[in-house]
């Protein structure tokens, strides 16, 4: 019987990788209920699955407890990741952030720490492009050939145009997918979304966690012509420019 073919590579597969992470799942004995139903796998190779345990912790340390998740990513972390960060001793938190800062707020005799850092943008990316890969490979059943680009919707910035880029891409998926069903059997945890293609035959598929952390990633698939759009080329240029998207306006530069 011939072997499927990892979602990643040519290489044949060895084993099912879960996308994403199962890790990001919590277990029964934190959440009180089981959010682990029919959790997604794709077929894998050694490569692309059996040495990429460290980063899949690397990434639940570095999403679950985001201020604004739900309460399932709060449980999360207050539960499997704080048990990892103890077992660390957690030196865990030096891999996850480049730069680290705990602040506490206090108030009538109650507090709540709140830890501030430079996420690993790189790592991040990574980590997303590889279940960007595995959720079109379960969603469409073959592997996807083309130029994928991840772009991480919860990170914080007080940068004008990053900012302001952040609202125009935010609600431009939001108006896309506003008909377009979300998938997933765990969506207090996981769901995601695809746009349909535009006349590039790009698309686009937003990965939901905990109700909070987006992350939108476009896919190009092999052969499609490369977008171009005047506007954003005279953003780039540094050219004062306007974009309008349904009653609301976004300016750069």
């Amino acid at each position: 019987m011939q072997k499927d073919q990892c979602y990643m590579c040519e290489k044949s597969s060895t084993s099912a990788e879960h996308v994403p992470p199962k890790c990001l799942f919590p277990e029964f004995k934190d959440a009180k209920k089981n959010l682990r139903v029919n959790l997604i796998t794709v077929p894998s190779c050694d490569e692309h699955n059996g040495k990429k345990s460290h980063d899949d912790e690397f990434l639940m340390v570095s999403i679950a407890g985001i201020i604004g998740n739900n309460s399932i990513g709060y449980q999360h972390y207050r539960g499997k990741i704080q048990r990892a960060l103890k077992r660390t001793s957690y030196k865990l938190l030096e891999k996850v952030f480049l730069r680290t800062e705990l602040t506490r707020i206090e108030s009538e005799n109650k507090f709540i720490e709140i830890l501030w850092g430079t996420p690993d943008y790189e790592r991040l990316i990574n980590c997303f492009s590889h279940i960007a890969y595995g959720i079109y490979h379960h969603h469409f059943k073959k592997k996807f050939n083309g130029v994928l680009k991840p772009y991480l919707g919860f990170l914080y910035t007080n940068e004008k145009n990053p900012k302001t880029f952040k609202a125009l891409i935010k609600e431009k998926v939001r108006v896309e997918l506003a008909d377009e069903p979300k998938y997933g059997d765990n969506q207090e945890v996981f769901y995601y979304q695809f746009t349909k293609p535009d006349h590039f035959g790009v698309f686009l598929v937003k990965l939901c966690f905990y109700q909070n952390v987006d992350v939108f990633v476009s896919y190009m698939p092999l052969g499609s012509q490369k977008p171009t759009h005047l506007g954003f080329e005279l953003m780039n240029r540094g050219i004062k420019t306007f974009f309008t998207l349904g009653d609301n306006e976004y300016e750069f530069n």
